[in-house]
């Protein structure tokens, strides 16, 4: 008999690769009381710690628990690739693709026809995750491939850029900066700034703005691109973003204006990654080639 769920497990991997339960229920959208019920419910089945609770610090595993965690997760794998197998693809290879959210609705359509093209005899997957999502699944084998920036991943990983992304500073048409063809980060830095809810995505535009002596002031943090873009358009701040639709209104309908940054140190490589840094395998070639003209 199962006295842990597959549910059960998600959870306590997730706050194992966040680092506390607030991170993990961000990622899950799930409840820190969901979470926090079901690692209690692991620990007392199995009968022993999963994690050192500090006051004021993050989860750290134990010894005990960076081996569950590890047969958990190549457990999670498994039962992922027989909930997506179909009789249609019985027999065939599979290639799984990761990309990242904001990424997710300008290349995986494109990436996905040309990898069926490319490889009509092998089953292709997708997820779209977050930075950090991708990076633990490229690692423990749950993708294959990713479609992302190159932010935070470190030599552990092959990476191929495909092209490089000019963030851009979305606004109100009344915005005393609305008049400019672009925008400099010295510029922005004097209003208050609509970032994305994703941890690294935030950090890495307040680096940039930390690369020239100016910390500006965070207004919003938004859950998703659109909401970012709604936000600009209210006259909330301004959004800045890399990912930039080919849409003058937002979603209710109100007036956009998108204008790029100048900066060029603030270019940034969207990479194909996978995890190792040998030869890859036959099959990881041919979708390497498939998509090495991938372009939004």
């Amino acid at each position: 008999m199962l006295y842990i769920s597959l549910r059960q497990y998600e959870y306590v991997c997730a706050i194992g690769r966040h680092g506390s339960l607030s991170a993990a229920a961000l990622h899950l959208n799930v409840s820190q009381p969901a979470l926090s019920n079901a690692l209690t419910r692991v620990e007392e089945q199995l009968g022993y710690p999963l994690f050192a609770r500090r006051r004021g610090a993050a989860m750290a595993l134990t010894p005990q628990g960076r081996s569950f965690i590890d047969e958990a997760e190549a457990l999670l794998a498994s039962a992922a690739r027989l909930e997506n197998a179909t009789d249609i693809d019985a027999g065939k290879t599979r290639l799984r693709l990761g990309c990242f959210v904001d990424l997710a609705p300008f290349l995986l359509s494109r990436a996905l026809r040309q990898l069926r093209v490319q490889m009509p005899d092998v089953a292709i997957t997708y997820r779209v995750d977050s930075f950090e999502g991708l990076i633990s699944g490229l690692i423990d084998g749950r993708i294959d491939l990713a479609l992302t920036y190159g932010l935070s991943m470190d030599a552990s990983f092959t990476q191929q850029t495909l092209f490089t992304s000019t963030p851009h500073a979305l606004l109100a048409p009344d915005h005393p900066l609305a008049a400019q063809s672009d925008v400099s980060l010295q510029d922005l830095a004097a209003y208050p700034l609509i970032l994305s809810e994703e941890g690294l995505s935030a950090q890495h535009v307040l680096g940039l703005f930390r690369q020239i002596g100016e910390n500006p002031t965070v207004a919003h943090r938004a859950a998703s691109l659109e909401i970012q873009r709604s936000l600009a358009a209210h006259g909330e701040g301004v959004a800045i973003s890399y990912a930039n639709p080919p849409a003058d209104i937002s979603y209710d309908g109100m007036p956009l204006l998108s204008l790029p940054v100048s900066n060029p140190f603030t270019a940034e490589p969207v990479v194909l990654a996978r995890h190792g840094t040998g030869p890859s395998d036959a099959q990881i070639a041919t979708a390497e080639q498939a998509l090495s003209d991938l372009k939004p």
